[in-house]
């Protein structure tokens, strides 16, 4: 017999923890391999962490609502087996930094103990501290007896993340409210200086007796400080251009039906366009970064995140890997399989990994043009305006006249610390020309 430790596996490059949001097992129950043990829901997807051996749940580690770090165990299975070596232990790339000194031991209290050992923060006999609020103490230097004060939100009144980070919120605006303390002239015929509050202090909000409250859902607020950590990070700045895409409108209109027919699936505008822009990441692949620590990540792969909207207002960015070695074909079927998947909650955490370059359609919505937000860590995002039909100034041989066409407006955000207005102007021509330049007589 042997214990095997189920751990929460690494979900994608910038996700480092996720919500326990169901157990599928009970305590005793049998589990065969491969199957669900429980739900976790991210940032980014909700999804299933299955059980890596056959055996029985024989502990669970953590109740319903609890925030899990990657790499950490969730609960243990008793084998009838010797768990394989490699089973047993954390993939390196999952050790977090408090661990990387210490050898992981079989037994779940032994690895509490170590952690706890290797910090100066600790937990107590009335208090227990996870090890990701203990390392937030850490790295902010607050010290243990610091955290014993703070009030937790948590079940049974332990101490969470937020209550770490809302803590830490509050002594900064303290401290520099101390800072800005109007001082005493030492001439008493000076005037009384009266300081008014600062321009960036946020008032509190009221409500009155008719507003309606509305809780923002789980996914909402992770969505909402993943845009703000993304202003933070990235020096947004933003280009637009205008795009004829007459022939491409036309080209549609005459094999779509046939395609219907032949492929069981429509073809819409958005693999035209998801094709010209993997074309033009090949063409210009310093927007194919990311940047780390001072350093720039050049990603071989092109894998085009594809933002999709949900029926209950939030968005989710499907990826579609290797989107340059698509064919029009794969690529049309790639983008229906993950936008239908995306919008019945069916996609699995691959699907939202490892995306270098995202494409957002805000013209399903009517809008012309927008300034959308980078998808952090990547550089740059394009938004895709409505298509409208529009009288404009037609060039030819034999002079200019006016004719009606079909034109619309693309935006591209990208980071200015790392891409100039060159390159993010070089890449969105790029994409334009592609357009521009579709032979009307392709065949699929």
């Amino acid at each position: 017999m042997a214990k095997f430790e189920l751990k929460l596996p690494k979900m994608g490059e910038s996700v480092a923890e996720a919500t326990l949001t169901a157990w599928l097992k009970d305590v005793g129950e049998r589990i065969e391999v491969d199957e669900a043990v429980l739900e976790i829901a991210t940032d980014k997807v909700d999804s299933e962490v299955p059980s890596e051996v056959e055996g029985v749940l024989i502990e669970k580690l953590f109740d319903v609502n609890a925030v899990l770090e990657v790499g950490q165990t969730i609960a243990i299975i008793e084998t009838e087996s010797d768990v394989p070596e490699s089973f047993s232990q954390i993939p390196e790339t999952l050790i977090t930094e408090p661990e990387a000194a210490v050898q992981l031991e079989t037994s779940i209290e032994k690895v509490k103990e170590t952690i706890a050992a290797s910090s100066p923060i600790g937990s107590n006999g009335s208090r227990f501290y996870s090890p990701l609020v203990k390392n937030i103490a850490k790295k902010e230097g607050i010290s243990q007896s610091e955290l014993d004060a703070i009030q937790g939100s948590g079940k049974e009144g332990r101490v969470t993340k937020n209550d770490v980070l809302s803590y830490l919120s509050n002594k900064s605006q303290t401290s520099s409210v101390g800072s800005e303390a109007p001082q005493t002239s030492a001439n008493p015929l000076s005037p009384r200086v009266s300081i008014s509050p600062s321009s960036d202090t946020v008032n509190p909000v009221i409500s009155q007796g008719e507003d309606e409250i509305i809780e923002m859902s789980r996914m909402g607020k992770l969505v909402s400080k993943h845009m703000t950590d993304s202003i933070q990070t990235s020096a947004h700045v933003q280009s637009f251009i205008e795009v004829d895409v007459t022939k491409i409108w036309n080209w549609r209109l005459g094999i779509k039906e046939a395609f219907k027919a032949r492929e069981g699936q429509n073809i819409t505008f958005t693999p035209i366009f998801l094709e010209a822009v993997a074309h033009a990441l090949t063409v210009h692949p310093m927007l194919n970064i990311s940047v780390q620590d001072g350093k720039i990540l050049k990603r071989k792969n092109i894998n085009i995140g594809m933002a999709t909207a949900l029926e209950d207002g939030n968005l989710i960015v499907p990826v579609i890997k290797n989107a340059d070695q698509l064919n029009l074909i794969g690529m049309t079927k790639r983008v229906n399989d993950l936008a239908h998947r995306a919008r019945t909650n069916n996609l699995k955490p691959d699907d939202i990994q490892d995306g270098t370059y995202t494409v957002t359609n805000v013209g399903g919505f009517g809008s012309i043009m927008g300034t959308p937000i980078i998808n952090q860590p990547q550089v740059g995002i394009l938004a895709l305006g409505a298509i409208r039909k529009v009288p404009a100034v037609i060039e030819t041989n034999e002079g200019d006249f006016i004719g009606i066409r079909q034109r619309m407006f693309l935006s591209h955000s990208y980071d200015h610390r790392v891409v100039n207005g060159a390159l993010g102007g070089q890449f969105l021509k790029t994409v334009k020309e592609y357009l521009e330049a579709w032979d009307e007589n392709r065949t699929l």
